[in-house]
């Protein structure tokens, strides 16, 4: 397996269309960095939930799931399942985020998500984050939407199951949806895992890649 190195990261920023949808797409990759990078700049930006139970619960879920972190969250109030109709809006948030930080890396929707609000975000951060790495996370559920990954986070069994511990105590509101279960969490980065010969693995999707090998 070819693994490639991003040097220091100093700022990451993570968005997300839903409140959890970080956690569970990047959560055990949040860990890592986290425990690498001390003090390392996490602006995260959530469109939906606001104002609410969501809101209040994200922002307990981050800052566990950031430990010794800078962590920036804003979490707009966007109407859920209906982003693609408030586009100037949505488009306005990640703009704004942009204008305040030069991340190292940025952590989003896969661009092919089966859900319209991942899949409209995703497309917002490519254009917004031009010259950026950007890692489109993926989020088990019914649409069967998953694919073949071309990027890989190694996990190690204990950040594996942490994450796992995180997304149960801090996600109440989700607990009754029939995919939102340890099972399937950890299922799938066990199959991540076996396919870059690790443990447990989060896995991501990567539309550009510049290299310098030169160096």
């Amino acid at each position: 397996m070819i693994r490639l190195g991003t040097g220091r990261l100093d700022r990451i920023v993570a968005v997300g269309a839903h409140c959890d949808d970080i956690a569970i797409g990047a959560g055990g990759t949040l860990l890592t960095l986290c425990q690498a990078h001390p003090g390392i700049r996490v602006d995260a930006l959530v469109l939906t939930g606001g104002g609410g139970e969501r809101e209040q619960e994200e922002r307990a879920a981050l800052a566990a799931f950031c430990p010794g972190a800078d962590l920036g969250l804003t979490v707009h109030k966007l109407p859920d399942g209906r982003l693609p109709a408030h586009w100037d809006e949505a488009k306005g948030a990640v703009e704004e985020l942009r204008a305040v930080t030069e991340p190292d890396l940025v952590l989003a929707p896969r661009p092919d998500d089966a859900h319209q609000d991942h899949r409209g975000l995703a497309k917002l951060m490519t254009t917004a984050f031009r010259d950026h790495l950007v890692l489109g996370y993926e989020i088990v559920k019914w649409d069967g939407d998953l694919g073949r990954p071309s990027a890989y986070q190694p996990l190690a069994p204990g950040t594996a199951e942490e994450k796992v511990r995180l997304l149960q105590e801090h996600y109440p509101s989700q607990r009754h949806r029939p995919w939102y279960d340890r099972e399937a969490f950890l299922g799938l980065a066990r199959i991540r895992g076996i396919e870059c010969n690790a443990r447990y693995a989060e896995a991501f999707a990567v539309t550009k890649l510049t290299l310098d090998l030169g160096e």
